[in-house]
């Protein structure tokens, strides 16, 4: 089968999860024997980049870099008009292909709800891996300042510095919508967030997977000194400011702080001087394997209502008990495999790390459960099954023959 994926972000011109799983499913049909080309922004990543991204291998997936003369301005018109705009013959030339499926992902800057109408394929997917239909800052943090509790989102982008969209308050999305034979969830807690409209689209939870290979799983040593990591975006939604706050009066822990983002300068100068504390920037994701190996357990203290952080996939993956706060998705995947704990405040954290310090059978049986879990649920095999499941019912519902992948 012949697949398009349509992106804002794709490595190595990203910043988070998203990019990196659709980078995976890519790799994931590629070595199915499926043909997969990639369609991003790549004046997207240039509004935000303090650096230039290294280009790397592509395996065997075509990616389309999309630029524009006009440079920035391209993805600024499209987050005003909802719409591709500069970007609309670069799109065309490639959603007019004969592709089997196209699956939309990250759309904001690449294209807003216009470049939903573009795929001409017999199956249209789009994969919810933020809260962006439905909150103009992505992730429900409002006012830069705590979760949202209700909306205000005219005062809360002003206070967010995201320049209002006029068209949220029109009938764009459920009109774009009607181009798109499902949503793709990868929570419960994202499709019940997303449930108004299914009046209009139907949604399907399918659960992320991780492509992290860590090897045989083994127990640590319980004389050595307990080792916790954090890694994600360095950024206040993400509850890094609490949790490195915590730390700083609990010495006898140390904290890994694997990423990058906007606070991870101002912290490193607030904190450097406290020797337990590592910031260790950004990471390729095989290279995170290490450290998850290495850790006593992967910690997640967002504040914001996650969808579901691929992070705690990898901690498993890697036999690392995770330790996650109670925010949207994230505590999906601990409650299913049993491999880690969910803490709602500070006291509770400490006292989840303490016993997971003294406790060292307690924590081996954290790891295995993760570990198992993951393996029984997570995998990239249990995903492409799910993900042909739904290929293949809506083609059914189509008329069209089912591809019967696997």
């Amino acid at each position: 089968m012949r697949f398009c994926m349509v992106t804002t972000f794709y490595p190595p011109y990203h910043f988070g999860g998203d990019a990196t799983f659709v980078r995976s499913l890519a790799r994931a049909l590629v070595a199915r024997g499926h043909e997969v080309e990639v369609v991003h922004c790549e004046d997207a990543y240039s509004l935000q980049a303090r650096e230039p991204a290294v280009e790397t291998e592509h395996d065997g997936i075509v990616v389309h870099r999309l630029r524009s003369a006009f440079g920035m301005l391209s993805p600024v018109i499209t987050q005003q008009t909802g719409k591709p705009g500069l970007k609309t013959a670069q799109l065309k030339a490639v959603l007019d292909r004969d592709f089997d499926v196209v699956n939309f992902h990250n759309i904001s800057l690449i294209g807003g709800p216009g470049v939903l109408g573009l795929s001409r394929a017999p199956v249209t997917l789009y994969t919810l891996h933020e809260h962006w239909l439905l909150c103009p800052t992505h992730n429900f943090w409002k006012n830069q300042e705590k979760a949202c509790d209700r909306r205000q989102c005219l005062t809360c982008c002003l206070r967010s510095g995201v320049p209002p969209q006029i068209w949220r308050y029109t009938d764009v999305i459920p009109r774009s919508l009607a181009h798109v034979d499902a949503l793709i969830s990868p929570s419960e807690f994202t499709a019940r967030q997303h449930e108004p409209l299914s009046r209009h689209v139907s949604i399907h939870v399918v659960p992320t997977f991780s492509e992290l290979d860590s090897g045989p799983l083994r127990n640590l040593d319980g004389a050595r000194r307990p080792r916790f990591l954090f890694v994600g975006r360095v950024t206040a939604s993400k509850g890094i400011v609490s949790l490195i706050e915590s730390f700083s009066q609990w010495p006898e822990f140390d904290l890994d702080v694997a990423g990058d983002g906007d606070l991870r300068q101002e912290l490193q100068a607030q904190y450097g001087e406290y020797r337990h504390i590592h910031f260790l920037g950004a990471f390729n994701q095989p290279d995170l394997v290490k450290l998850y190996r290495q850790a006593t357990a992967f910690i997640l203290p967002s504040l914001a209502p996650e969808v579901f952080p691929l992070t705690i996939l990898e901690a498993m993956a890697c036999g690392t008990p995770v330790v996650v706060r109670d925010a949207g998705g994230s505590r999906e995947a601990v409650e299913r495999t049993g491999g880690g704990i969910v803490y709602r405040t500070n006291d509770e954290l400490r006292n989840i790390l303490s016993r997971l310090t003294e406790d060292g059978m307690w924590r081996d049986k954290l790891a295995h459960l993760g570990r198992s879990g993951f393996e029984a649920c997570y995998t990239r095999a249990h995903y492409l099954t799910r993900y042909f499941a739904l290929i293949d019912s809506i083609r059914e519902k189509k008329g069209l023959a089912a591809y019967r992948e696997g």
